[in-house]
């Protein structure tokens, strides 16, 4: 098993603040490892629901499943649709362990959310990585939702309490399952720390992709309970409805 890697400095190497594009190779005009036109032509989220984030024809709409189950996180924020080329590099970040790809998908989140924080969105208290199965994790190494929020952590400065949220049971693999089954999947799958300091603050969960929202769902749902003022859901993409 690898270990989870503590490694504070930069994942890519940074001469005379000179970067190649990590898509295209050419070289890239700012310290990210993107060029402008990379970067333009990724997949960004357009119109979506205002809480799960799932992409909509219209700009401030609901989806269906949000009006008729109101999920306990306040909304989701996600800067990319689940599509080529964002698709493949968190497919290689998360099991192929290519950890530049996804330090560079952090960094572009990063700089998202400032924005964002900058209009309107509030500022969270602390950053909760989605926890791992303990079998997934010693299959994978290391838990990508953790990495996300330790360099989201650093970029926003923004502390991070990846032990607050556990995963007590080893479920099977969401993306094997449908929306019905994950959500029978998730029951009874996650427990605070003992000394989880709740109450009161605000959340925002980092993941990867989030699909049927299952899992972040399940989480909120937690973590209001107990007593939390506010839940977000910060994600690198959001992935379509089936079939659309």
């Amino acid at each position: 098993m690898r270990c989870q890697p503590q490694y504070q400095g930069q994942v890519y190497i940074c001469l005379k603040n000179v970067q190649i594009c990590l898509l295209c190779d050419e070289p890239a005009e700012a310290q990210t490892p993107m060029c402008e036109a990379c970067e333009t032509e990724l997949p960004w989220l357009g119109s979506h629901c205002r809480s799960c984030a799932l992409p909509l024809t219209g700009h401030g709409l609901t989806c269906g499943e949000c009006l008729l189950e109101p999920p306990a996180f306040e909304q989701v924020v996600a800067p990319w649709v689940y599509g080529f080329p964002v698709d493949s590099l968190i497919t290689r970040f998360k099991h192929n362990a290519k950890w530049p790809f996804g330090h560079l998908l952090a960094d572009v989140l990063g700089q998202y959310l400032q924005h964002r924080f900058d209009e309107d969105l509030p500022r969270p208290d602390v950053l909760l990585p989605v926890p791992l199965a303990n079998k997934r994790l010693r299959q994978r190494g290391f838990n990508q939702a953790a990495m996300l929020a330790r360099w989201l952590s650093v970029s926003l400065d923004l502390p991070c309490e990846a032990q607050l949220l556990r995963r007590i049971m080893d479920t099977d693999a969401q993306q094997d399952l449908d929306a019905k089954a994950r959500k029978r999947n998730l029951r009874n799958a996650f427990a605070l720390a003992p000394e989880a300091q709740v109450s009161g603050r605000h959340f925002a969960l980092i993941d990867d992709v989030l699909t049927t929202g299952a899992t972040a769902r399940a989480l909120a749902r937690l973590l209001m309970n107990a007593g939390a003022a506010r839940v977000d859901v910060y994600c690198l993409a959001r992935t379509p409805k089936p079939g659309s």
